[in-house]
């Protein structure tokens, strides 16, 4: 003879284990967990592009041009969880040794290691533009903080001989850098000129990507 259950809750021995895990209690805790997500996502990218490349599944010069820029997102998201990569990987079981090993060598493996002139170039265009378009997400306003990103960013897309003079994107980061040496460095970019400036600046970025995937 089937009884009713004992627990008295409709046959689940055990209530709690159904109730939600909550991975964060405030602000600061969900934005580690948001730059861990980030930098596990960017592990795994770059381990599924190496594979892909050597399964000859992508053009050397399209996987040169997203290794390079994952490598970039790699350093940009370490540095904001703040950790040892290898104890990183051991403590949330990711299984990636080809993107260790393109982390260690801080290149694609197309690229040969002449100490990289165009390939730090790149590297520093591509950081800077995620640096300061990150800033402008997270509601920088002040000119003395993003002009010396901003700055940074003009010299590098500047001194890149690849690129045109009239390039779209190179225009497009000198205009706002001319704007913003322009004010003082106590005057805020209003919330209409940073919409703007997230506009150019992601039009640019993917313009300098589309340039480096067709070089």
């Amino acid at each position: 003879m089937l009884g009713a259950s004992s627990s008295g809750n409709g046959g689940v021995a055990n209530p709690e284990l159904l109730q939600e895990v909550r991975l964060y209690e405030n602000s600061v805790e969900r934005e580690r967990v948001d730059n861990m997500s980030e930098l596990y996502a960017v592990l795994n990218a770059l381990e599924c592009l190496e594979k892909v490349f050597s399964r000859d599944c992508i053009a050397a010069k399209e996987y040169t041009a997203e290794c390079s820029k994952l490598l970039v997102q790699y350093k940009v998201a370490l540095r904001l969880v703040q950790c040892d990569i290898d104890e990183f990987v051991k403590k949330y079981r990711v299984e990636c040794p080809a993107a260790l090993e393109r982390i260690r060598e801080d290149r694609p493996i197309t690229v040969k290691d002449d100490k990289g002139n165009t390939l730090k170039c790149i590297a520093e265009i591509v950081e800077m533009f995620i640096t300061f378009l990150d800033q402008l997400k997270l509601n920088v306003r002040a000119v003395d903080e993003l002009f010396p990103t901003l700055n940074e960013l003009n010299v590098s897309i500047s001194s890149m001989i690849t690129l045109p003079d009239n390039f779209d994107a190179k225009l497009k980061v000198e205009h706002w850098h001319d704007k913003l040496k322009n004010m003082s460095a106590s005057e805020e970019v209003t919330d209409e000129n940073a919409r703007q400036m997230i506009f150019d600046l992601e039009t640019a970025y993917n313009s300098f990507t589309r340039f480096l995937h067709n070089s």
